[in-house]
């Protein structure tokens, strides 16, 4: 059962970009507490996916994993992270994003904020209505698929 504490990121929201290029997080996806810095990554699906702090400690324990004589784990791991962006909320509980994560995403007035549970992805409206069809999956074939 989920505590008070506890953030989960569920639903879709719509808000617009302002010209500092900072996006409304919704209140209920905003982290309780002093730690509130997210981490933002650049998704291959051409959008943003942002992590809240209890999921930036487990992708840290991957990372830190990755053996330091690995030349190429270490060079993607640097490709990867030169491209995040780390950040907190303000008091009216906007993110900021940086020009590579707006441009990577292609977000330009709007963005749509969509929950996965754990996380959640910034999406430019036009790039998110426009999702192939094909690779959207039935929600109760994903359940089973889950084991929910």
């Amino acid at each position: 059962m989920a505590s008070e504490a506890t953030t989960f990121f569920v639903g879709e929201f719509t808000h617009a970009l302002d010209s500092k290029g900072r996006l409304t997080i919704p209140s209920k996806w905003r982290i309780p507490g002093g730690d509130n810095t997210y981490l933002a990554l650049p998704n291959p699906g051409g959008y943003v996916t942002v992590y809240p702090p209890k999921m930036v400690a487990r992708l840290e324990e991957k990372v830190a994993a990755a053996s330091l004589s690995d030349v190429r784990a270490q060079a993607l791991l640097m490709e990867l992270f030169a491209k995040a962006h780390s950040f907190g909320c303000d008091k009216q509980g906007r993110i900021n994003l940086n020009e590579k994560l707006i441009e990577h995403a292609g977000i330009k007035g709007r963005g749509v904020l969509v929950g996965n549970f754990s996380a959640f992805a910034i999406w430019s409206e036009s790039r998110y209505a426009k999702r192939p069809s094909e690779d959207q999956r039935n929600v109760f074939d994903a359940m089973r698929e889950l084991g929910l």
